[in-house]
């Protein structure tokens, strides 16, 4: 009986020490990260008062942090192990690198891995890449805390939580605020504020529903979610799974913080004690910054050594970076830059007419708000004298043009060039068709075109676009853009439109696959018209012999077939017979077939000669009209007077 006893003890024993052991598997509490067990990697670090800062103001860069343990989610294998409930709760900082521009979010994560090399940064938050997105292979389940506005996810807006799984397109979403028990109302938050805040995640596996609640850092949890949706995560999630965090930056980024995080696979989780918790770090202005420190100090010096010297350099210095700036400018304030500031990549517009000044700067900011994966980004503007410069996203790999005629940069396969082609298609559909707005982008062109770090083409420079409403005409009757894109109907009618846009957008398919200019010069005087050029080639049965020699054969004949074919029936000259942006896309997808063209040469008046083009930048102000036609061709953009 005794050793039965004994035996029954260390029975029981064993069974506590297992038993804590599993609690101890599967929950945790960091009221910071110091000794925590966690896996990083990107540019993931915890600070010596136990911070865990996911991404810093690096640009295009991404940061993950996981508990290193898996958790038993899903047992495929017994039907008595039920689907496990979770909760977990952890307080975090955004706070942007500049007031008003975020970087990409952050996102709560569950994932079967831990490995996300082959993801990508910006809007795909460092879970996923443009071909895996969307795949049920996944298996990942994620909250994330959006503050940029992608139209491709078909986000609500640029300061949401949305739900995710095995995508960044949520399955619910809803904008940041809490419920405010003592005012009876829902209170809005930014999550780029810069102050701290708590995030609680409840699942339910018997009901199998998922509850998200926001609140300020040191707010009670409110007793009303943000999100509460049905969903049966047995679906999603494998037997072994990951808990944490990723987080990615863009071109503009924000510093992503985690103060500390509770979780418990088999109840409640554990409330943060919020005095433990370490502090966000101050983040001084902009303006404050270190080099312009040492730039007052070196002033302070010079009016100390010699007054009338340092007088003289301020009032010079004062002139060269003097900027128009008017009342009504204030309403566009977050998209005006100082000009001294202008260290990224610039495109400078000239515009002399006051009056238009104000609906020009309206438009720029509109466009500001342009989201799209094959537009580069415009992220402002800056007045100086007479001149508008317009700020983009820096593209490392420059414009396509440099890629098809120079020297600087090695030949570009087809298949990048076919994607660019594909690319540069469906940004001028979002344009056309897509967004808010009729946004015309009126100089389609090679030049116009940047190459980001994975030689994705993005259309760029909007310093000639106009916009309209849906359903409306557009009004401008002024021909811009660069000879040789062209339409022939600009010169009778003034009248840009989206087959004004279409007609620059087959010149610019041919350009990509024959590796020519619109209009070439041969020998002195002769030119060659790369239409005529691209006709002449078809009509002797051979149209790949206008396929760029650069290539020497590597291209699917199909697909060069496809893109000259069309690019010559965008080039009609009878504007009704140019396809719109969208059936460009089903053709370029395969979707649908082309349509007979009839090869006779006439009905491709697609650009001007030499003898029309000098007469009709005759009628332009003089600087312009100091311009050979062959320099407008192949390069510059040409504005009338307004726009």
């Amino acid at each position: 009986m005794a050793a039965m006893l004994r035996a029954l003890f260390y029975l029981t024993i064993l069974f506590n020490i297992h038993f804590s052991l599993a609690q101890d598997e599967n929950q945790f509490i960091y009221n910071g990260f110091q000794g925590a067990n966690l896996h990083l990697d990107g540019i993931a670090r915890v600070h010596p008062n136990g911070l865990l800062q996911l991404t810093n103001t690096s640009k295009n860069l991404k940061g993950h942090a996981f508990y290193k343990i898996p958790l038993s989610f899903n047992s495929s294998s017994s039907a008595l192990i039920p689907f496990p409930s979770f909760s977990t709760n952890f307080a975090f900082a955004m706070v942007p690198e500049f007031p008003y521009l975020s970087g990409h979010g952050m996102a709560f994560t569950i994932s079967h891995s831990m490995d996300f090399s082959q993801a990508v940064a910006t809007r795909y938050l460092g879970l996923f890449n443009f071909t895996d997105i969307g795949l049920p292979t996944n298996h990942v389940f994620a909250i994330e805390l959006d503050t940029i506005e992608n139209p491709e996810f078909e986000d609500i807006d640029d300061n949401h939580v949305g739900i995710d799984v095995n995508s960044l397109k949520s399955v619910k979403s809803a904008p940041a605020s809490y419920f405010s028990g003592a005012e009876g109302k829902n209170i809005s938050l930014k999550l780029i504020n810069g102050e701290p805040m708590q995030l609680w995640i409840d699942y339910n596996a018997p009901q199998k529903t998922l509850n998200v609640t926001l609140a300020p850092l040191r707010s009670q949890k409110p007793n009303r979610p943000l999100l509460s949706t049905a969903i049966d995560l047995s679906q999603f999630l494998l037997e072994k799974m990951y808990v944490g965090f990723a987080s990615a930056t863009g071109s503009v980024a924000s510093n992503h913080y985690v103060l500390g995080w509770s979780f418990n696979k088999s109840g409640p989780a554990q409330n943060l004690e919020i005095s433990k918790l370490p502090p966000v770090p101050s983040h001084k202005k902009r303006s404050q910054n270190p080099t312009k420190i040492i730039m007052v100090t070196i002033a302070v010096i010079l009016v100390l050594i010699m007054v009338i010297g340092a007088v003289y350099f301020e009032i010079k210095r004062r002139k060269k970076y003097e900027e128009v700036r008017e009342e009504w400018e204030t309403e566009y304030g977050p998209h005006r830059f100082s000009y001294k500031d202008l260290y990224i990549a610039v495109k400078k517009v000239s515009h002399d007419s006051k009056q238009g000044m104000k609906e020009f700067v309206a438009e720029i900011a509109s466009m500001g708000r342009l989201r799209h994966r094959n537009l580069v980004q415009l992220l402002g503007y800056c007045r100086r004298k007479g001149e508008l410069h317009l700020v983009y996203d820096y593209m490392s790999n420059g414009s396509l043009d440099k890629f098809l005629f120079s020297n600087e940069k090695p030949n570009l396969s087809w298949l990048h060039r076919f994607r660019v082609i594909k690319g540069v298609a469906s940004a001028l559909l979002y344009l056309h068709e897509e967004w808010e707005q009729v946004v015309l982008h009126r100089d389609v062109k090679a030049s116009n075109v940047l190459l980001d770090a994975d030689l994705n083409g993005r259309l760029g420079d909007f310093g000639l676009a106009r916009l309209y409403d849906h359903g409306t005409n557009p009004q401008t009757t002024h021909v811009v853009g660069t000879v040789g894109y062209l339409a022939p109907e600009l010169t009778r009618t003034g009248k840009a439109t989206t087959k004004t846009d279409v007609f620059a957008f087959g010149a610019f398919m041919l350009e990509v696959a024959c590796g020519r200019r619109p209009i070439h010069l041969q020998g002195q005087t002769e030119e060659l018209i790369l239409v005529d050029f691209v006709l002449e080639c078809w009509k002797r049965g051979a149209i790949l012999d206008a396929s760029d020699q650069n290539l020497e054969g590597n291209y699917l004949a199909e697909e060069m077939e496809l893109v000259l074919k069309l690019g010559l029936l965008c080039s009609h000259s009878i504007p009704a017979m140019r396809p719109d942006m969208r059936q460009v896309m089903q053709y370029l997808d395969g979707i649908t077939s082309l349509p007979e063209i009839q090869t006779d040469i006439g009905v491709f008046t697609s650009m001007f000669t030499s003898n029309e083009a000098s007469e009709f930048i005759m009628s332009f102000p003089s600087s312009y009209g100091r311009l050979s036609a062959h320099s407008l061709s192949s390069n510059e953009s040409i504005l009338r007077k307004g726009r």
